[in-house]
């Protein structure tokens, strides 16, 4: 339990119906009895129960409110906290705010609720995460994770893999320590197949890929030729008019950018400016930016207008057309010059497909195919970056020791062990420092 008592705004800035001022520490039951008066002029007030009534400053009423006190350690801090719901607009909030700190309490800092939280036991590190992930989360897929992982999804399964590591570490402790009533053999035995299950454990639970997607969403970018449709097909996907369209070649200079959200993934579309030679120093500019964000894409559609012949460009990119990208005819409402079988001619395996922006029923196909671009498992126990780096430092260590039960004694490998304990610890916190704390809360809004 942390000695001084702190206090913070909880709800988002802005006007709103109602806005919650919380305090949690020693001092916090104290601080509300000194600026609260129930309607009915009771206190204490009864633990966990909303109560009606004002703050006061001084003789002065502040705002209307209610207040709750939650005595410790059945809090989200395992403190004793205190909550006022006050009206939610920002000057009243900061007043009440100033009226807390004015009586002894402290401005909390970033994630310091649940950082006390943690700190108290009540949760552990992976959990306390996944607090401010499911705040900050933008896709239905990052929703989902962040309550697996609040729920436990994440500790359950390194606490699996503590406990299985731990196993096997006692059983080389065991003929380390008396070699002469333990053999290798018996103290070992199990050590070379228990590695190689929890390695296959850990690999299995790190799709890198699909953790990216969650949490990033996932890039595409359109490309191709002036006057193709690119911003056309922009405004389509979003449903929006988001970038200019004109029949004018080079309108768009620079890089347009969207959002969608296809199966729970976010979509980041990207519209670019027209791949052509000029001398414009802007438009120049705006082309090389095009082809960065084709290159920097997770999927890159080049989008042809389907009115008229490929150019010597186009014919050269369909030729070297990658698996992270599809061809899209656009303007097939028109007299079609170039088909998918123009393209399949010169790409057998090109994805291929043909729409108009100006049908929104066309655009389904093309949608399907991002989706297929989108899928990932739905158990993922490693989600979050932290984890993952730790994890693949654990992955690291158990190679390193069942290369050294090859190459050495058996007892050289204790160390590796050792390393692949406490990189599994630094994900539920059971092997967190000050820094690691400081770099995880660091990210927490305040008053979480």
């Amino acid at each position: 339990m942390r000695q001084d008592t702190i206090a913070a705004i909880a709800t988002a800035p802005g006007m709103g119906g109602i806005g919650i001022i919380r305090l949690s520490g020693p001092e916090a039951e104290r601080i509300l009895y000194d600026l609260f008066v129930p309607a009915k002029g009771k206190k204490p007030l009864e633990n966990r129960k909303l109560t009606y009534g004002r703050i006061m400053d001084g003789e002065e009423t502040a705002d209307e409110c209610m207040a709750v006190v939650m005595k410790a350690p059945g809090s989200y801090t395992r403190e004793d906290v205190a909550e006022i719901q006050s009206h939610g607009g920002t000057r009243v909030l900061n007043r009440v705010l100033d009226l807390c700190i004015a009586r002894g309490a402290r401005l909390a800092e970033s994630g310091e609720f649940t950082r006390r939280a943690f700190v108290n036991g009540r949760i552990d590190l992976s959990r306390a995460e996944a607090v401010m992930s499911l705040i900050s989360a933008r896709g239905e897929q990052e929703y989902r994770s962040a309550v697996r992982q609040m729920e436990g999804g994440t500790a359950d399964f390194i606490r699996k893999a503590s406990d299985d590591l731990y196993e096997l570490q006692a059983g080389l402790a065991a003929c380390i320590d008396y070699p002469e009533e333990i053999s290798d053999e018996e103290g070992t035995g199990m050590l070379r197949p228990g590695l190689e299950k929890l390695i296959a454990t850990l690999s299995g639970a790190m799709d890198e890929r699909s953790s990216r997607l969650i949490h990033d969403g996932l890039k595409v970018t359109l490309y191709g030729t002036p006057n193709a449709g690119k911003s056309s097909l922009l405004n389509a996907l979003l449903g929006q008019e988001r970038a200019i369209v004109t029949s004018i070649p080079g309108t768009t200079r620079d890089t347009v950018e969207g959002e969608i959200t296809l199966d729970g993934i976010r979509i980041l579309l990207t519209d670019t400016a027209g791949l052509r030679e000029t001398e414009d120093p802007i438009e120049r500019i705006g082309v090389e930016r095009s082809e960065k964000a084709r290159r920097d894409a997770d999927v890159a559609i080049l989008v042809l207008d389907g009115s008229r012949e490929l150019t010597e460009d186009e014919t050269d990119r369909i030729l070297n057309l990658t698996d992270r990208e599809i061809v899209v005819i656009n303007k097939n409402d028109l007299a079609e010059k170039t088909t998918a079988e123009t393209v399949k001619a010169l790409k057998p395996d090109a994805k291929c497909v043909s729409l108009s922006a100006l049908d929104e029923e066309s655009l389904k196909p093309l949608k399907d195919m991002l989706r297929e671009r989108t899928a990932v498992t739905d158990n993922l126990a490693l989600t979050q970056p932290r984890h993952l780096d730790a994890a693949r430092r654990a992955l690291k260590a158990l190679k390193d020791a069942l290369m050294t039960l090859d190459q050495m004694t058996p007892d050289m490998a204790a160390t590796d062990l050792q390393a692949a304990q406490a990189a599994l610890g630094e994900i539920t916190g059971d092997r967190a420092d000050e820094k690691l704390l400081d770099s995880v809360f660091s990210r927490f809004c305040v008053g979480k």
